[in-house]
């Protein structure tokens, strides 16, 4: 039994607009509500893409790449709708209308845990005719994982995100932190968690606290904070993408919980924290995206420095974030030879890197670090981001149930912040049934619309 679309859609928005960093709604948009036509009138291929829009650098990049495309193919001729994001759910609303119309575009681009939604729904195609094993070689691992399911490549991305850890060295210094140690750290000798507790605990004052531990209170949660419970020895769901069981309510996610729940409780992280806050020196460190650098580089006023995610002091696990939009080929499509063959020229190596470099993140393919357009990645700290995504990321759940799993864990967690918060200390019993509450929620969406 395949879910309907349109009954799960608010939970899939709350997921796709959040932890990849946030592109901007400005930009020209070019909303179109019908699929274009297989054919233009002069018997070209013609191709509609949806994307969100983004700042004025990536929609200037899209319309550059497509007049060069079209100029060169005049037999598949591409066109793009760009779907304004100033509403958050415009561009999900339209494809789940598209969706349940049968009129998607013949390409449209999805959040990274949402491939495998739109796969086990059948309503993207398989690219494996088109980016074959040799072919994904040359993207970095996390990018390929996340794009595959059930064996089969379904989507392809152009860019990736990975969440570090940043420090205020003047900061730190002024604490008594030993911040030689914490530059010379390498990806496999990472701060460990008592560290970062130590470090929160030494930095946090009347001015500011020790450190950043929350995105937002919905897919940033999941996200940022997913590596720790794999670091511990559990993640949220098992392999297969079918139980959360013994998964996100296990002992070792409690004990996961339980250390960023506690480092609240005693207030050296804040539960609902300021905009800006490692920018504006309201905490001292942070576990921040790779979007953070260019933001940093170009307003900080004090000494900062980044370094690995953090590992449990019990595994020592190095284990980071990842993931980002990707372009899938729709059920729709009339012409789906002609749509992979614009995606292999749209993910070439130095298409990639140029679009990696407008959108200012890191780029999927390794080759388009050869480039000039990828230049500054070959320099800390942005090369710290490239070895972790080569080294240590890791996609969240490739699961269809991904979208309920994510608004559960969020609440969840946002719940079990909520009461260290209040009553300044950490209560473990809450948080299995906090979590048990997760594991019982997700065996209910998977075994209803999914399980064989």
């Amino acid at each position: 039994m395949k879910k309907n679309l349109l009954t799960i859609f608010s939970t899939v928005m709350a997921v796709s607009l959040t932890a990849c960093g946030g592109a901007s709604t400005t930009g020209t948009v070019q909303d179109q509500s019908t699929q274009a036509e297989s054919k233009t009138a002069d018997g070209a291929a013609s191709l509609t893409i949806w994307s969100p829009t983004d700042k004025e650098s990536v929609e200037k990049w899209w319309a550059e790449k497509i007049d060069e495309w079209n100029k060169a193919n005049p037999d598949i001729q591409v066109k793009r709708d760009a779907i304004d994001r100033s509403d958050s759910y415009a561009y999900d609303n339209k494809v789940a209308t598209a969706v349940t119309s049968n009129s998607l575009p013949d390409i449209f681009f999805v959040d990274g845990p949402q491939v495998s939604y739109y796969a086990a729904n059948d309503i993207i195609v398989p690219l494996d005719k088109y980016f074959t094993a040799e072919d994904l070689k040359d993207f970095v691992p996390s990018t390929v994982a996340q794009c595959t399911y059930d064996g089969k490549t379904y989507a392809i991305s152009a860019t990736e995100s990975s969440v570090a850890f940043y420090y205020n060295k003047d900061m730190l210094r002024e604490a008594g932190i030993d911040v030689d140690d914490i530059d010379k750290r390498t990806v496999d000798n990472p701060i460990t968690w008592s560290e970062l507790r130590n470090i929160a605990e030494k930095c946090t004052t009347e001015d500011h606290v020790g450190t950043h531990i929350i995105m937002d209170h919905g897919e940033g949660i999941p996200y940022a904070l997913e590596p720790m419970y794999i670091s511990q020895g559990k993640d949220y769901i098992n392999e297969t993408g079918d139980t959360a069981e013994g998964y996100v309510n296990s002992d070792e996610a409690v004990k996961t919980s339980a250390f960023l729940a506690q480092l609240i409780a005693d207030g050296y992280a804040n539960i609902e924290p300021i905009t800006d806050e490692f920018l504006n020196k309201a905490c001292a460190t942070m576990l921040g995206g790779s979007w953070d650098v260019a933001t940093l580089t170009e307003n900080a006023d004090f000494d900062w420095g980044v370094t690995y995610y953090p590992v449990s002091d019990d595994t020592k696990k190095a284990v980071s974030p990842c993931g980002d939009w990707s372009a899938a080929i729709s059920k729709d499509c009339k012409n789906v030879d002609a749509a992979g063959k614009f995606l292999q020229w749209l993910m070439n190596t130095d298409n990639v890197a140029t679009y990696a470099a407008a959108i200012a993140k890191p780029a999927t393919r390794n080759s388009s670090y050869d480039t000039e357009s990828m230049a500054a990645y070959k320099d800390y700290p942005l090369s710290l981001m490239v070895e972790q995504l080569n080294h240590t990321a890791v996609p969240r759940p490739r699961t269809p149930s991904y979208a309920s799993f994510s608004t559960k864990y969020a609440e969840a967690m946002s719940n079990i912040f909520s009461a260290a918060a209040s009553d300044h200390k950490v209560d473990e019993a809450y948080i299995k049934e906090q979590l048990d509450s997760v594991a019982a929620d997700f065996a209910e969406d998977y075994n209803t619309y999914y399980a064989k």
